[in-house]
C-alpha cells in the first residue's frame, strides 16, 4: 500500500530519524524516551497516548509546552490526516513547530557547562560525594 510513498520497517534509529532535517513532525505514543528525544531535537509531537505516563506526558506536551497535539480516540484514517495536516499546513502547526525548536535551544543551553541542568547535576553530584 505504500510502495512509492514510503517504506515501513520494523525498528529505526529513532534518535537518527529524528535529527533528519526532512522531519517535520513524530507521530509518538509519549513514552519519556521517545519524548526526550523529540525535545531534543526540536520536532513537535502528534501524540497517542495509550498507558500510564505517556498520558501525562501528552497532556504536558500539548496543555503546557504546547510543542504537541493530542489525538483522540481511535485513529482512522481520517484523524490521522486531520492530525498530520493540522500540524504539517495549519497556522496552529506552524506555531507548535516554532515552539518546539525555540525549546530545544533551551534544552541545548540547559546542558552546557553553566547552565541550568548542568548545574542541577554538579550539585547532585557533590552531594552523594558527601554521603
Amino acid at each position: 500500500m505504500v510502495s512509492g510513498k514510503g517504506y515501513i520497517v520494523k525498528w529505526a534509529p529513532q534518535k537518527e530519524v529524528l535529527a533528519h532535517r526532512a522531519i517535520g513532525g513524530f507521530w509518538s505514543h509519549c513514552g519519556w524516551n521517545s519524548t526526550l528525544e523529540s525535545l531534543g531535537e526540536g520536532v513537535p509531537m502528534i501524540c497517542k497516548p495509550f498507558t500510564g505516563d505517556q498520558k501525562v506526558n501528552a497532556r504536558y506536551m500539548e496543555c503546557v509546552w504546547r510543542i504537541g497535539m493530542q489525538v483522540e480516540g481511535d485513529p482512522d484514517r481520517g484523524a490521522a490526516e486531520r492530525a498530520v495536516r493540522r500540524l504539517m499546513v495549519c497556522e496552529e502547526g506552524e506555531v507548535t513547530r516554532m515552539r518546539a525548536v525555540t525549546l530545544k535551544k533551551k534544552l541545548r543551553l540547559s546542558v552546557r557547562s553553566g547552565g541550568s541542568s548542568h548545574n542541577s547535576l554538579e550539585e547532585f553530584v557533590n552531594f552523594l560525594r558527601t554521603l
